[in-house]
C-alpha cells in the first residue's frame, strides 16, 4: 500500500513522528511520536493547507509517497467507536488518548482513522516504535508547488 505526506524538504529524507510530539495534534499528545499520513495526495495536500495561509506558505513542500508492506496489519478505527465531537476544533483530549494507546501498545504499526478535513477519506496514522516500523519506506519524493488559485478569495 502507498500512503502520502506533505513534508519541508529539509524532513523529506526522513520518516519520524519527532514534529507532531512536539506540540501534539489531534490524535497524538505532546510527547508521543506518530507519523501523519494520507490515502491520497488531495488529502496529504488538505491536512497541510488548514493549517497555512497563503502568506505563511512555504515554498519547497515535497510529496512523500510512503510504501506500507501488505504484510503489516492495519486496525481500522471505527467511527461508530468515536466519541460525540470527536472531530470538533479544537480537538477533544479523547482522540489523543485513543492514538496515544495505539502507539503505546504497539499492536498494529498502522491505524486508519477518519479525516476532519475531507469526510470520506482517511488518514494512516504509522507508529515509529514498533517492530515493523523498519519495514516501511519512501519509495518517493517530488517537489510540491501549491497551486495559488487555492487561496484566491471568493
Amino acid at each position: 500500500m502507498e500512503v502520502f505526506r506533505l513534508s519541508r524538504a529539509k524532513y523529506a529524507d526522513q520518516l519520524s513522528g519527532y514534529g507532531a510530539a512536539l506540540k501534539g495534534a489531534r490524535w497524538n499528545s505532546r510527547g508521543v511520536e506518530m507519523i501523519y499520513t494520507a490515502e491520497n495526495r488531495s488529502l496529504a495536500m488538505a491536512e497541510v493547507l488548514v493549517h497555512l495561509s497563503l502568506a505563511m506558505l512555504p515554498r519547497d513542500f515535497m510529496m512523500l509517497t510512503i510504501f506500507i508492506p501488505d504484510e503489516i496489519e492495519i486496525f481500522n478505527l471505527p467511527v461508530s467507536k468515536l466519541a460525540d465531537g470527536w472531530n470538533n476544533f479544537p480537538h477533544k483530549r479523547i482522540t489523543q488518548e485513543l492514538g496515544d494507546l495505539f502507539i503505546h501498545e504497539k499492536q498494529y504499526a498502522v491505524m486508519r482513522v477518519p479525516s476532519v478535513v475531507t469526510q470520506g477519506d482517511f488518514n494512516l496514522l504509522i507508529n515509529p516504535g514498533h517492530p515493523l516500523f523498519k519495514e516501511v519506506s519512501i519509495v518517493r519524493k517530488e517537489p510540491f508547488p501549491f497551486d495559488e488559485r487555492i487561496f484566491k478569495e471568493l
